[in-house]
């Protein structure tokens, strides 16, 4: 790695570590301090103390909870660019079904999943389904802005050469989505980690797997705070590594996509 690089590197990271370690100080000092019960607020310390006698539980859990995040980010991807897709050949569908989509953002999930684990029965795909409802709208959203924000010069110009309906698609359309798409994808990445917790909340996988979802519940009703501290921190480490994937991902095809420019 250059020099360069290397600065580029440690201002990136350097700063949000420093702020952790700031909070991490005043969060310690405000529990010794003020004598916080060690049920109503654990210390830094009580915390790193669970996740250690508990790592093999929370590293199974956040597999678990990963597996059915995975599926159903991946579900509002294939899905919502296939929706985007249909909604961008014509305004009339646009305009009939896009107030359906927009259902999916504003109902609670937490009053939805009960019906679709329901539907759909407990388990993984149980998880699966809450996870692809509530990752779905950012993906069409975002993909059919970019699939009919497209320059009417540029239209013109595929008119003039004759170009089929398909070549506009193919050629015109899904190119100048593909920023939109990978910007859907970012915001859907972390909202499909949370609905897969919510999910586990009512669906679980049996008796013998459990879920970050489960875990929390579980760990609060046991008034067992230094462990569910310790799940909510493996929750947000997870959806943490999904966002920092798909931005990744995002830079290095935008990149490639606009020769280097990104």
């Amino acid at each position: 790695m250059s020099k360069n690089g290397l600065l580029k590197l440690l201002e990136t990271v350097l700063p949000p570590l420093g702020s952790f370690g700031i909070f991490l100080l005043v969060w310690h000092l405000a529990v010794a301090f003020f004598r916080v019960e060690p049920f109503l607020l654990p210390g830094p310390a009580a915390v790193a103390k669970a996740v250690i006698a508990h790592l093999s539980p929370l590293l199974h859990a956040a597999r678990l909870t990963a597996t059915g995040a995975l599926g159903g980010f991946a579900l509002s991807l294939v899905v919502g660019f296939l929706v985007a897709l249909l909604f961008s050949q014509s305004r009339l569908i646009e305009r009939s079904l896009y107030p359906y989509a927009i259902f999916l953002q504003t109902v609670p999930i937490v009053a939805l999943a009960p019906l679709i684990i329901l539907w759909i029965g407990h388990g993984m795909w149980g998880v699966v389904a809450v996870s692809f409802i509530l990752s779905l709208f950012p993906v069409i959203a975002n993909t059919t802005t970019g699939l009919t924000a497209v320059h009417a010069d540029l239209l013109d110009l595929f008119a003039l050469n004759d170009a089929s309906a398909l070549q506009v698609v193919v050629k015109l359309r899904i190119p100048n989505a593909v920023p939109h798409f990978l910007d859907g994808a970012r915001i859907s990445c972390g909202l499909s980690v949370i609905g897969a917790i919510v999910g586990e909340f009512f669906a679980g996988y049996g008796a013998e797997d459990f879920g970050l979802g489960y875990l929390i519940i579980l760990t609060n009703a046991q008034t067992k705070t230094d462990y569910l501290f310790a799940s909510i921190l493996f929750s947000t480490l997870l959806g943490l590594s999904f966002f920092a994937v798909v931005s990744l991902a995002r830079q290095v095809v935008l990149r490639r996509w606009r020769g280097g420019s990104e």
